[in-house]
């Protein structure tokens, strides 16, 4: 499965995830110069940011550690410019869904979400 392929069914898998959790998805792939959030949910309290990362699997390294300090100053930045276009008040948080789909599609996908991973 190409890299864009498996993004897109990473993002999609992380947002039944979050739905089945009791997320409302706020908005998908929202983009910026400053950078890109893959989803954002609301939740309580909290708007939530999510960068997703999908893998086949954890050999080489956890997804997580590929969201880099660099990477998360850019979802950071991303997240302060919607915060001040959307007017909403909630608390931020920031989460990380890591998919790992060793298959691809038509395999076993397994799921971590890790809430307030960075900040």
């Amino acid at each position: 499965m190409e890299a864009k392929a498996l993004g897109d069914f990473g993002e999609e898998q992380a947002a039944r995830c979050l739905r089945r959790k009791g997320y409302r998805i706020v908005e998908r792939n929202f983009r910026c110069r400053q950078g890109e959030i893959d989803i954002i949910a609301e939740k309580g309290g909290y708007i939530v940011f999510v960068e997703v990362k999908e893998r086949r699997d954890a050999r080489f390294a956890a997804a997580r550690e590929f969201v880099t300090a660099a990477k998360q100053r850019r979802i950071l930045t991303a997240a302060q410019l919607y915060l001040a276009q959307s007017g909403s008040e909630r608390q931020p948080r920031f989460d990380v869904i890591e998919v790992y789909a060793p298959q691809g599609p038509s395999g076993k996908v397994t799921i971590e979400h890790i809430e307030d991973a960075f900040m």
